[in-house]
């Protein structure tokens, strides 16, 4: 039997390697929408918005990752994240970031200035992120 096609791939931030290995499947949040990637997949590079990236390894376990945002390049057999910051999502801080929720909803209720507003609003929708990878992780999890 002829062995599953892989396609590495590369998760990496500020802070560090992420992930690093084998994948059968890959789906990363893509500043125009969700793209799904496969082995030989088509050469691209795009903007990533802040999300989850779920990684399907050859045996069939899925990985979950919030990506802030960054980059995400795709070659017929790599795939790279470039996150401007990026957790597992077993690591993300749930107080943390429903806290940051609501700090984003008061500033945005508040409508001080144009950047400010602009600032809660990206903090706003990192955090929605996060507790939707929180979520997702824990309805797997059941």
């Amino acid at each position: 039997m002829a062995e599953a096609a892989t396609i590495q791939v590369d998760i990496v931030s500020a802070e560090g390697e992420i992930f690093s290995g084998p994948a059968a499947e890959v789906d990363a949040p893509a500043s125009e929408g969700s793209i799904g990637i496969h082995p030989r997949h088509a050469p691209l590079l795009t903007l990533l918005k802040a999300g989850e990236v779920r990684v399907k390894t050859p045996d069939g376990t899925e990985h979950f990752f919030f990506v802030g945002g960054g980059a995400l390049e795709v070659q017929p057999n790599k795939v790279t994240v470039l996150a401007d910051t990026a957790l597992r999502a077993k690591d993300i801080d749930e107080a943390a970031a429903l806290a940051a929720k609501q700090r984003a909803e008061a500033a945005i209720r508040d409508k001080s200035d144009r950047i400010t507003l602009a600032e809660a609003q990206a903090e706003l929708a990192r955090a929605v992120a996060q507790l939707k990878v929180l979520e997702r992780l824990r309805k797997l999890r059941g």
